[in-house]
């Protein structure tokens, strides 16, 4: 089954935002890349391949770890920019989308990651190509930075809700959609329906990021959904936003980021099930 139009089209989308996308978007926490490269038993010089890295937040700091790293990027124009941003690192980039990209059975990876981009992957393909592409014993990991609500956080976002109402834009009333930390959706029972994959590690982490005014315009800026809106609504939007935080003494917003790492082992094809029916 292929992507929803609307989903393939909030996935085109961060191409207009690819130029800000390095700047604008939060990094991860160093912690995160050591408990990854404990649980999927990585070391220096292991080759691994990047779903959807968009301008290589996340390909960086592995880069930089001393891993051989190839990118599969969607994008023409993200793609460009992590060459750019990973110039000088043993990086390939493929503009390709993974679904159609075709693994090669004599370069098995090491290990194959996905920073945010694992979602907007196709749920038909997504487990089966990646376990395509890893060696025996090859660890799957995933992860995506998202917005979390804290006890004593930072009231604007709740505030700042009736205009985006107003807009028809507005989050849910349902409290689900406002997660407190350690509270985000965790993914083993996917991971082990594929019955390609057995999930090894799960941990929650959080961080905070203080915004300037124009720097979290800047963040909204490289969202799918702030992307697609219509211009009419993004400028009142982006009016009132700058507003309100103008008016704090201090002229920024504390936003607090949630992600939960997840490590999966591949398991040899005896016994499989569900995705790995072919």
């Amino acid at each position: 089954m292929d992507l929803k139009n609307k989903d393939k089209q909030l996935r085109a989308s961060f191409e207009q935002a690819a130029p800000i996308y390095q700047q604008a978007r939060p990094d991860y926490p160093e912690a995160l890349y050591e408990e990854l490269i404990q649980a999927a038993n990585l070391h220096a010089g292991d080759r691994l391949l990047e779903v959807g890295c968009a301008t290589g937040k996340a390909t960086l700091p592995l880069a930089k770890r001393g891993f051989k790293i190839t990118c599969i990027e969607l994008g023409a124009e993200l793609a460009a920019a992590a060459r750019q941003n990973l110039r000088g690192m043993d990086v390939d980039i493929v503009n390709q989308s993974f679904e159609e990209w075709q693994p090669e059975a004599e370069h098995a990876f090491d290990l194959v990651f996905a920073a945010t981009a694992w979602k907007w992957m196709d749920p038909e393909v997504r487990y089966l190509k990646a376990w395509q592409s890893l060696r025996p014993g090859g660890h799957l990991a995933f992860w995506s930075a998202e917005h979390v609500f804290p006890d004593g956080g930072d009231p604007f976002f709740r505030d700042i809700q009736t205009v985006y109402h107003e807009l028809g834009e507005g989050r849910p009333v349902d409290q689900n959609d406002w997660p407190r930390p350690g509270e985000l959706r965790e993914l083993r029972y996917e991971i082990e329906q594929s019955g390609l994959f057995e999930a090894v590690h799960l941990r929650h982490f959080d961080w905070e990021r203080v915004y300037a005014v124009e720097a979290y315009i800047q963040l909204l800026e490289t969202f799918s959904g702030h992307i697609l809106m219509e211009t009419w609504k993004r400028d009142k939007l982006f009016h009132e936003i700058r507003d309100r935080l103008n008016r704090r003494s201090d002229k920024s917003v504390r936003r607090h980021w949630g992600a939960v790492l997840h490590v999966a082992r591949r398991k040899e094809r005896h016994g499989l099930r569900g995705s790995a029916k072919r």
